[in-house]
């Protein structure tokens, strides 16, 4: 049984993966460059810096990619954020966790603000112990300083005894690396089976469907064979 849960946020959590993928492709389309939405989506969980470079040049990125992402984080919470929506289930899971004892850390890339949005939205401001922002990693989360920097607010337990919940392969890769493993679930859109090729050691439907199969998950002592 774990003693803490790391909770990605975007797409696992909160439902916010659509919302962010619509303010990118808006501020693309403002320098000029029309991208499919499904397109800018399979990329959303990607940081900028990490983004930017599968729709724009090098050149272009050079020019105006520090704008274009200021840009966008301005379209995110005018046009975008009244709108966002926690998952179900995801306070009820947090209240589970904390009735038996576990730690929860929020490790997100996303600016303080927006993740103090998201927190009020899910109704969990009372019941999350520490918390990442991007002030707190170097490189985005397809590396693992997102998680390391989510371990040492916890002390720096031992990585076996502390689990990931995440929705992007991108989630389970950093956590490999971090030595962590990870649970997937599906609300944020990416297939099952990229999640298990990824590494996760099981995958729920989203926080309200881990929360009804609690007892033989892996965040249970009375887990049996992961499902």
């Amino acid at each position: 049984m774990p003693t803490a849960v790391i909770f990605d946020v975007d797409g696992t959590l909160i439902d916010s993966v659509d919302l962010h993928a619509q303010s990118w492709q808006d501020a693309l389309r403002e320098y000029g460059r029309d991208v499919p939405l499904d397109d800018i989506r399979m990329q959303v969980a990607k940081d900028g810096d990490q983004l930017m470079p599968e729709f724009l040049s090098e050149d272009d990125i050079e020019a105006f990619g520090e704008e274009l992402e200021e840009r966008r984080g301005v379209i995110l919470k005018e046009r975008y954020l009244p709108n966002v929506e926690a998952f179900p289930g995801v306070r009820t899971l947090f209240e589970r966790l904390r009735a038996e004892g576990l730690r929860i850390v929020l490790a997100s890339t996303a600016k303080e603000d927006e993740l103090e949005t998201y927190k009020e939205v899910a109704d969990i401001e009372n019941l999350v112990d520490e918390q990442t922002s991007s002030n707190d990693a170097e490189s985005s989360k397809l590396h693992s300083d997102i998680f390391l920097a989510a371990l040492e607010k916890l002390g720096n337990p031992d990585p076996e005894d502390v689990i990931v919940v995440g929705d992007t392969p991108c989630d389970a890769e950093a956590a490999t690396q971090a030595g962590l493993r990870t649970i997937g679930l599906l609300c944020g859109g990416f297939p099952e089976d990229t999640l298990w090729d990824a590494g996760c050691i099981a995958v729920y439907r989203d926080p309200a469907d881990l929360l009804a199969q609690y007892d033989g998950s892996p965040l249970s002592e009375d887990e049996d064979d992961a499902p």
